[in-house]
């Protein structure tokens, strides 16, 4: 194949996402509470590990709940100058197998992976989680983000990024939990909007399902999948 051929997307991925540096609002605390927070049981004694943190806005709630051990990892440099102030320190420029391999510290008793999973392919996915399950502790849990591959809404954000290599539904990431034997503590829909919105899409959602002859529980864009360590 010529070079010129040859195509990085990663290269070029944080041109094409123009990042601004966030600020964490109210809706995004009330949103991460709702999502994350209190499905996944974090508690504020917890050690905790973002990987894939992108501008740090998660680091940012972590450190507005009161979070005191906790930091983020991403791949991508220029995220460094873009971190909130208040987490800038928490923040390390890390490839994510070799910062798992190399963790050797106490194990964490959250690991979030918010639109993170998509960008690896299934055998890479399968790694991540074996390594990411080397290095929980006895209550850890995993808490994973991915477009809905089931849902047309969800489609959307999964053709739209070119650095997405594998498709995630209900269903797939179950198979993914059993190979890693990892047991599934929740799958939902991410909910957002107004309430009024949100009870617009759920009436929408009911119809198409009663309309359909094939249907999915899960009409949400993004789903939610919380992981933890099997007992025995």
């Amino acid at each position: 194949m010529p070079e010129e051929a040859q195509t990085d997307f990663y290269s070029s991925y944080f041109a094409y996402k123009d990042y601004p540096t966030p600020s964490l609002s109210k809706k995004d605390t009330a949103r991460f509470d709702a999502e994350i927070w209190k499905p996944a049981g974090f508690s504020e004694d917890m050690r905790c590990l973002e990987i894939g943190s992108g501008r740090g806005v998660f680091l940012a709630y972590l450190d507005h709940k009161g979070v005191a051990d906790f930091r983020g990892i991403d791949q991508v440099p220029e995220l460094a100058a873009l971190q909130p102030e208040q987490v800038a320190d928490r923040f390390l420029c890390r490839d994510a197998w070799q910062y798992l391999e190399d963790a050797g510290e106490e194990p964490f008793d959250r690991v979030v992976l918010l639109d993170v999973l998509e960008h690896f392919t299934p055998d890479e996915g399968f790694r991540l989680l074996l390594a990411i399950k080397k290095n929980l502790s006895d209550r850890g849990k995993i808490v994973i983000k991915v477009p809905n591959a089931s849902s047309p809404w969800g489609m959307n954000f999964q053709v739209g990024d070119l650095t997405h290599k594998s498709a995630y539904n209900a269903d797939s990431l179950r198979q993914m939990a059993t190979a890693c034997n990892l047991h599934v503590d929740a799958v939902y829909e991410q909910r957002y909007g107004t309430r009024r919105r949100m009870i617009t899409d759920a009436i929408l959602n009911r119809f198409l399902s009663w309309m359909l002859l094939i249907s999915t529980p899960l009409w949400g864009a993004n789903i939610y999948c919380i992981l933890s360590l099997k007992e025995g």
